[in-house]
């Protein structure tokens, strides 16, 4: 049984499998194309010339647009049809032609994407990527296999990023950037390969971010990028000044978490 609601909302044209199951009130636009083992959560609208296939759990009122390819095999020489899963949230919008894999054994099997996150045209999620919330991918952004995303991050057009690496909340990459390490929590960064150019202030302050929490932030990156300090003195002088500022603890606790080594 695919729909529990009203089949006029299922556009006759659409391909849908049996064991496919859709919530009351998922829209599906004509020639999409919708397998087993997917199942879509009510609000979700899937424009036209949309591919999901599952294992593929999607949440409720999600925007799907055309060419969108959703739940592929992973790109992984090592994938021998295990049945892996792609896990996406709540009010997420996929643009046209963007691309997210399911993941591999070699990892958690699963790929996750948060919720009201934008990823825009061409982005595409590699198989084990573990993305957060109110994520911005700009046009054409990629994830090697096994990234992790945090809350708020932006990645500009262009921006590529090395399978295993972290990008921390809050961070911003400019357009065309190439991330081969692990970017912090609050800082931005550019260029060809990837170098740090200070904190993200205007994110912050659309957040809600004070002018006190971010001159501390911008003090933690000083500390890291400008001082003359090792990298694991300048996050213990992190860890200390996380008392009286708490926005500092998912800074601290991203230095202190084993990754690639940080971008410096």
């Amino acid at each position: 049984m695919y729909c529990k609601g009203d089949r006029p909302l299922i556009d006759p044209r659409a391909v849908i499998d049996p064991d496919a199951e859709l919530e009351e009130g998922v829209r599906v636009g004509p020639f999409s194309i919708i397998g087993a083992g997917v199942r879509i959560a009510a609000g979700t609208v899937i424009g036209p010339h949309v591919v999901i296939n599952g294992p593929t759990h999607i949440g409720k009122d999600n925007r799907f647009y055309q060419f969108a390819s959703v739940g592929e095999d992973p790109q992984d020489m090592k994938y021998a049809g295990e049945p892996t899963t792609l896990e996406i949230g709540d009010r997420n919008v996929i643009r046209e032609f963007a691309t997210l894999h399911r993941g591999t054994i070699q990892d958690q099997g699963v790929t996750r994407i948060g919720n009201d996150n934008l990823l825009m045209a061409y982005i595409h999620v590699a198989h084990d990527c573990q993305l957060g919330d109110h994520i911005i991918m700009a046009n054409a952004a990629s994830l090697g296999g096994h990234v992790e995303v945090g809350d708020y991050a932006i990645l500009g057009g262009f921006t590529r990023v090395h399978q295993f690496c972290r990008v921390g909340a809050h961070s911003f990459s400019g357009m065309g950037s190439s991330i081969n390490m692990d970017l912090p929590p609050y800082f931005m960064v550019s260029g060809h390969p990837a170098k740090p150019y200070g904190i993200n202030r205007e994110g912050l302050s659309r957040r809600g971010f004070s002018s006190e929490a971010i001159q501390q932030i911008k003090r933690a990156y000083k500390l890291i990028y400008l001082s003359k300090q090792r990298l694991e003195e300048a996050r213990d002088m992190i860890d200390t000044m996380q008392e009286e500022n708490p926005e500092l603890e998912i800074l601290g606790k991203f230095l202190h978490q084993k990754g690639r080594g940080i971008l410096r």
